[in-house]
């Protein structure tokens, strides 16, 4: 009997799933959406859940159980810098799984998890490059324009 057994086992022993586990928290904090199985989203998620939430209040302790947790610095930075201000308002529900269907090779069904609001910070990113484009352009076809005349 499992009584009182939280958590999902992922068929790997404790230290293969804690790195799995580890890895996909990781790449979610600093892609801000990973493909995945649904089993494994499903594991990784409250742990992004707590992250972010520890991350609310940016302190020199949180700041510590996160980076003995993240396997970069750098997602400790973004998950402190820009993660945490970013979802300040928000009590909870920080992470989104959508169901992508079933992949090929194996038949595994595969799932997206990802944070609220990224598409709006990746919309808006691709709005500025495009903008950015637009303006060399411009001053580009202004400087050739001006030195034919």
């Amino acid at each position: 009997m499992r009584h009182r057994k939280a958590g999902v086992k992922l068929k790997r022993d404790i230290g293969g799933r804690r790195a799995l586990l580890r890895g996909l928290v990781t790449n979610v904090i600093e892609e801000e959406r990973i493909t995945t199985t649904v089993p494994k989203a499903k594991a990784a998620r409250p742990l992004v859940e707590r992250l972010i939430t520890l991350a609310k209040e940016d302190n020199l302790n949180s700041r510590r159980r996160a980076a003995a947790f993240l396997l970069t610095k750098e997602s400790v930075e973004k998950l402190f810098d820009k993660l945490g201000p970013r979802f300040n308002q928000r009590n909870g529900g920080y992470t989104r799984i959508v169901k992508l269907g079933w992949r090929k090779g194996d038949g595994a069904e595969t799932a997206k998890l990802e944070l609220v609001g990224s598409e709006l910070v990746k919309r808006a990113a691709e709005r500025a490059a495009r903008r950015e484009e637009r303006l060399n352009a411009m001053r580009q076809g202004t400087d050739q324009g001006g030195e034919t005349a």
